[in-house]
């Protein structure tokens, strides 16, 4: 399993349970990540999120997304994407 940083959170809406993140890689609905702070450390599976209050399936570099998140996120932690290696056999 690798991981690669798409991501940085930019605020945490607690009464939501959603991240704002900036993105610096691409992201989907589907795949897993990992957020990681100082005191964050959590992996989920993105089941939805939001550009401009709008429902979107893929986001990329340059966007600021929204997200609902299973733990507390904080201001700058990194946003990464798991990329499960496929056995080579």
């Amino acid at each position: 399993m690798k991981e690669e940083k798409i991501g940085t959170v930019r605020h945490y809406y607690s009464h939501l349970g959603v991240a704002g993140i900036i993105l610096q890689g691409e992201v989907k609905v589907g795949d897993k990540i990992h957020v990681k702070g100082h005191t964050s450390d959590f992996t989920q599976k993105v089941d939805s999120m939001e550009i401009g209050h709008n429902r979107v399936e893929s986001a990329k570099g340059g966007d600021d997304i929204g997200i609902r998140v299973a733990g507390h996120a904080r201001q700058h932690d990194a946003v990464y994407k798991i990329i499960e290696e496929k056995d080579a056999a």
